[in-house]
């Protein structure tokens, strides 16, 4: 964990309430696919976790959703502006359980931390199948920057508006080996059981301190209590015991 000085270089909308925000000044080997940052909102007294949608040439890209004070608070903030950040916070997926054909299955907000996994195993010549599920066709975002990097990538909504129609546990290919995941706590749980293929999951947690002090994120699981911000974020399925 470091703490640090950001400076944001941009933030903009990208669906209806979604926002990206990239920020410079980041050492790159202070981060991994699946972790998380703690950033200090002006005019807040908790900082706000965020996973990491990217890290590259010293940029940390975070997409986030404007849904409290803080995160609007965020939304408004403009390049030049800078951000106290706590990084490489938690738990984050691990490469070598990738196979040759990972499945990266991800939803709504939850998308973000998966194109840095997906970065990371092209890097190391794994080439992922992505499915990203949404409501409708407006929510969508970065299907383009998935299949920039060389993805196989399936967009579905429930509504049948763009993509396929349904849920992503439906459209999960018949050769499914391993996957990595990360969405609402429903469609966690449910792609647990379309499959009994092994994966790793990112859960999302109301946390306080965002370290393991507070122990406010605890959760229960297959071998007791565990703190989503510590053991976590991503846990393996059979930890979870779903």
């Amino acid at each position: 964990m470091t703490q640090t000085i950001l400076t944001i270089t941009d933030n903009c909308l990208l669906a209806p309430g979604v926002f990206r925000m990239r920020l410079a000044g980041l050492r790159p080997e202070e981060v991994k696919p699946g972790q998380f940052v703690e950033v200090r909102v002006p005019g807040t007294f908790l900082r706000r976790p965020i996973s990491v949608c990217d890290a590259e040439d010293g940029v940390l890209t975070l997409i986030y959703k404007a849904v409290g004070d803080g995160t609007r608070i965020l939304a408004g903030m403009r390049p030049g502006e800078t951000l106290d950040v706590l990084a490489g916070l938690g738990n984050g997926y691990d490469l070598t359980r990738a196979g040759t054909a990972p499945v990266l299955v991800g939803g709504g907000v939850g998308i973000p931390p998966l194109y840095y996994l997906a970065k990371e195993l092209l890097r190391a010549e794994v080439t992922p199948r992505v499915l990203l599920g949404f409501n409708r066709s407006d929510e969508i975002f970065y299907e383009d920057e998935f299949a920039a990097l060389g993805a196989a990538v399936t967009v579905v909504t429930l509504d049948g508006s763009a993509g396929e129609k349904g849920f992503v546990t439906e459209h999960l290919p018949a050769d499914l080996t391993c996957f990595y995941a990360c969405g609402p706590l429903p469609m966690l749980k449910a792609l647990c059981r379309a499959t009994d293929r092994p994966g790793q999951l990112s859960l999302e947690e109301r946390m306080g301190c965002g370290f393991g002090a507070c122990m406010g994120c605890s959760i229960q699981t297959a071998e007791g209590p565990k703190r989503v911000c510590k053991e976590g974020p991503v846990f393996e399925r059979e930890v979870l015991g779903w």
